[in-house]
């Protein structure tokens, strides 16, 4: 037991750490729970733990909801300000589901959660490593697109500004842009702000 408490006490340095993870690695679920009171490790949210000298990062909540159900992708405003290209500051983490999938729900995470269809659900998710978890994240030109899709939850004048931010830092093509306006079936409503651009 020496051993895996050692093992997971480093691992949790690393990367944000699992239950399932550590009774894999043959700590019991006691056991875990008595490196929480001794200090040894932090839960963050139901589920999840760190040790005291993880280093956060501003994308902490990203990857607490990667790991938390990493079949998801974060979109819309969580993946503007991940890519720096909204003034938008969400108070939730919004991740993108099937359509048709159970809404994932959690009391110590703030997830605002859509579903998409097919194939705007499975195009343009780019993979990134946040605190050693794989985090999903729709692309710079897909978000855009995304947005215009649920302007009516973020509204029209975010979606142009996260437009214009993508345009003029030449964070996407306009042949992506236009490419995911028609998988989003918004190319007729993105076309006149693509337009002003060019």
């Amino acid at each position: 037991m020496a051993i895996t408490k050692q093992k997971i006490l480093e691992l949790a340095t690393k990367r944000i750490l699992k239950t399932e993870e550590a009774v894999k690695l043959g700590m019991s679920r006691q056991a875990l729970a008595k490196l929480v009171e001794s200090g040894e490790l932090i839960r963050t949210a139901r589920g999840l733990y760190i040790s005291p000298d993880f280093e956060l990062t501003e994308n902490h909540s990203l990857a607490e909801a990667a790991k938390r159900f990493p079949k998801s992708v974060v979109c819309l405003l969580s993946a503007l300000q991940y890519y720096g290209i909204s003034l938008e500051m969400p108070h939730h983490v919004w991740i993108a589901i099937p359509r048709g999938s159970r809404i994932p729900s959690s009391k110590d995470l703030r997830l605002r959660t859509t579903q998409f269809s097919e194939p705007a659900f499975s195009e343009g998710i780019k993979t990134y490593t946040i605190e050693g978890v794989k985090v999903r994240i729709y692309s710079p030109a897909k978000t855009v697109a995304d947005c215009f899709k649920f302007r009516n939850q973020i509204t029209t004048a975010v979606a142009y500004e996260a437009l214009k931010n993508v345009w003029y830092e030449k964070k996407a093509t306009s042949a992506e842009l236009v490419r995911y306006a028609k998988t989003c079936r918004v190319y007729n409503v993105m076309r006149p702000y693509l337009e002003t651009l060019s």
